[in-house]
């Protein structure tokens, strides 16, 4: 793995400290990612001014366990694949949660930064809803609410008797 020096993670996102993980939106790109306890304590530290040892020290504090320089750089990695830090480093050579496990002892794999994520849809496409006459399979997919079970077509709802209300 390649030494970032000093990195910064990126503050135009928003995110949110969920018990020991944090949840990241990042509005550039539209993704979600969740971090581990371990993954968010070196994201946190990622303020232009702490080195990777330097990161690797105060999350040992944090974390009253050893955490070593590999790991936080595997979190450093996996920080810059998901667009977290503020200049990605060109990938380096990729150590995968297998490898570390065997580098590091299974006792210590709890220790492995996660990041998990997700695309989230844009404003526009989450806003987005079919209008009345537009064939559908939901509800939830017209502006109206209301999707017709028989016919298929939102604002069509059929009564019983197979006249038709809007």
């Amino acid at each position: 793995m390649k030494e970032r020096a000093l990195p910064r993670a990126r503050k135009d996102c928003l995110w949110r400290e969920l018990d020991d993980e944090v949840v990241i939106y990042d509005p550039e790109r539209h993704e979600g990612h969740c971090l581990n306890a371990t993954a968010a304590a070196v994201w946190k530290l990622c303020d232009g001014k702490n080195s990777s040892a330097q990161i690797a020290v105060i999350v040992s504090r944090q974390f009253s366990a050893q955490v070593d320089k590999p790991i936080v750089e595997l979190a450093l990695e996996r920080l810059a694949g998901a667009h977290l830090l503020v200049e990605p480093a060109s990938p380096a050579r990729h150590l995968s949660r297998r490898v570390a496990i065997r580098r590091i002892g299974i006792a210590a794999a709890i220790a492995l930064p996660l990041v998990t994520s997700v695309m989230a849809p844009t404003p526009a496409h989450a806003a987005s809803c079919f209008p009345n006459g537009h064939a559908c399979t939901s509800p939830a997919q017209c502006c109206s609410g209301l999707c017709g079970l028989v016919t298929g077509i939102c604002g069509n709802i059929l009564s019983p008797r197979g006249s038709s209300r809007r």
